[in-house]
């Protein structure tokens, strides 16, 4: 699953308006426009494109968003929905990007939904299953752990993209 596709799905999903599109991205340190955010919702024309759009900013149909928009997005939304947390004594004032490549996206996806809408492993289970999924707490414990991990997971998209096709039922429906 592309990462302009998560943004479509996640905005329809948690019906998030134009406007604060552009202030979660900006919460995530990253400025853009309305027109940007607009750009970066369209489908390309080609829906049947190769892995070199991903490397691409920019396109003629609009602007790709990569894997550091992505994410700066997802910690936009965290702040968004529960406040800036103020970073203890001794603690980095930023953190190192989580998403290291491209197969690791689905996972830091589904954690930083888990923070930013408060969620249980029994929550996101339940989602899933409404979405039609069956997974096991154990599953999805993996999918959730550190990369690196022995007990780590890689996350699919039937997953990622059953996860907010659920989200979209509960929220929506």
């Amino acid at each position: 699953m592309h990462n302009h596709d998560i943004l479509i799905r996640l905005r329809y999903a948690l019906d998030i308006k134009n406007k604060d599109m552009v202030e979660i991205f900006k919460l995530g340190e990253i400025e853009v426009t309305r027109e940007e955010v607009m750009q970066m919702l369209t489908k390309p024309k080609d829906e049947y494109y190769d892995d070199e759009y991903d490397d691409m900013d920019e396109d003629e149909d609009g602007i790709n968003c990569n894997n550091m928009m992505l994410e700066s997005f997802l910690n936009g939304l965290i702040i968004f929905k529960r406040g800036r947390q103020e970073p203890k004594p001794g603690q980095p004032q930023s953190q190192a990007p989580a998403v290291k490549n491209k197969e690791s996206v689905n996972n830091i996806l589904l954690k930083k939904l888990k923070i930013a809408l408060t969620l249980t492993s029994e929550d996101m289970i339940d989602i899933l299953e409404e979405a039609g999924v069956m997974i096991t707490k154990g599953e999805l414990s993996a999918i959730l752990r550190k990369v690196g991990h022995r007990n780590y997971k890689e996350c699919g998209d039937r997953y990622a993209r059953n996860f907010l096709k659920g989200l979209a039922l509960k929220y929506r429906g």
